[in-house]
């Protein structure tokens, strides 16, 4: 193999690297996002009065 197709692989597989790396960087971001929204959905949906009594009839 020559220097230059050495050169073009290496580049290659960096440029691939770089890639994943921010897709995953993206998608980390998006799923912290998602986080937050879905515990303030959960906070928003809790109603006061639920689980407060227990109704049981024997």
């Amino acid at each position: 193999m020559d220097i230059a197709a050495a050169s073009v692989s290496m580049s290659q597989a960096s440029l691939a690297q770089a890639v994943s790396i921010k897709v995953l960087s993206l998608m980390k971001d998006q799923m912290e996002v998602q986080g937050q929204n879905l515990a303030q959905m959960m906070t928003q949906s809790l109603d006061p009065n639920l689980g407060n009594r227990l109704d049981i009839r024997v």
